[in-house]
């Protein structure tokens, strides 16, 4: 027990230092703690990013979007099922407009669907500056002089006699904005190594010959007349046979042999498009000239 308390029997020295190392250690926590405090009162109030703040209200707007069912112009006639539930309409008021729509009857005005579906006055209000009539209903009141000055006029008109392309000459042919002397020429040239046009897409093969050009010639000239077509069996021609046709060069008529001679023959004129340097673009054509 005497040793033991030896232990804590300290001199006066002793005691100072003890008593001067706790003072050290609680100064310093105490200093810590001021410190923190400080700090913590100093700080930079927090500040809000305004480029971040705008990216991340700009995404909610467009999460809402998202959720909302954006409404187009239409006509109330032709509402379906999904369109008449997406405009809030019950399924009663759905059927009761598809009833009235069976009877060939049609709604002219935002009131006239509402008699007819009954639908309430808070929904139409939302859904009617969406309806879209057709122009004469807008004008109803002029509606039976609106008919007989359109059968009168109806009347007067000239019916369109189309001029035939397979025997339109060079001089008809210039009369189309876009067309001379050389491109009448070679439409003339390239009816004659056709046979005659079959269609009148073929105008667009004639070289040289732009888009808006044939556009304005095809409102003056159409195919009429047909031509004869012998057309030419693709499993028995020979290579010189199918290479008279203008569409099809010899060394492609010399694949289209090869191909038939690898396969038996060839069961589809679809098939062509799957050999080399087929013109696959002009397939249409080139069909109306084949048989199997």
């Amino acid at each position: 027990m005497n040793s033991f308390k030896s232990h804590f029997k300290f001199n006066k020295q002793e005691r100072s230092g003890i008593f001067f190392l706790l003072f050290f250690l609680i100064s310093i926590q105490i200093g810590y703690y001021l410190y923190n405090t400080y700090a913590v009162n100093q700080s930079t109030p927090l500040q809000i990013d305004s480029v971040a703040q705008a990216e991340i209200d700009s995404l909610k707007i467009v999460a809402l979007e998202k959720d909302t069912v954006r409404i187009f112009p239409l006509n109330p006639n032709f509402i379906t099922d999904f369109k008449g539930y997406t405009l809030g309409m019950s399924v009663a008021e759905i059927d009761r407009l598809h009833v009235f729509r069976t009877k060939e009857l049609f709604v002219n005005s935002a009131k006239e669907f509402q008699d007819v579906t009954k639908v309430s006055d808070s929904l139409l209000d939302i859904i009617s500056p969406y309806f879209k009539f057709p122009e004469w209903t807008q004008n109803r009141k002029r509606k039976t002089a609106f008919k007989s000055n359109t059968f009168s006029l109806d009347n007067k008109l000239k019916k369109v006699v189309w001029k035939d392309l397979n025997t339109a000459t060079a001089e008809e042919l210039r009369q189309v904005s876009g067309i001379g002397e050389k491109l009448s020429a070679r439409i003339i040239k390239f009816r004659d190594r056709l046979g005659g046009f079959l269609i009148e897409d073929q105008l667009q093969d004639v070289y040289g010959l732009e888009p808006d050009v044939v556009e304005r010639a095809l409102k003056q000239f159409k195919v009429v007349t047909k031509p004869d077509i012998l057309k030419i069996n693709v499993n028995t021609a020979t290579v010189e046979e199918l290479s008279k046709l203008i569409y099809l060069q010899k060394h492609v008529a010399q694949s289209i042999v090869n191909y038939r001679n690898l396969n038996g023959s060839i069961n589809s004129l679809n098939e062509l498009v799957k050999i080399e340097e087929f013109p696959s673009e002009r397939i249409n054509r080139i069909a109306l000239y084949l048989s199997l």
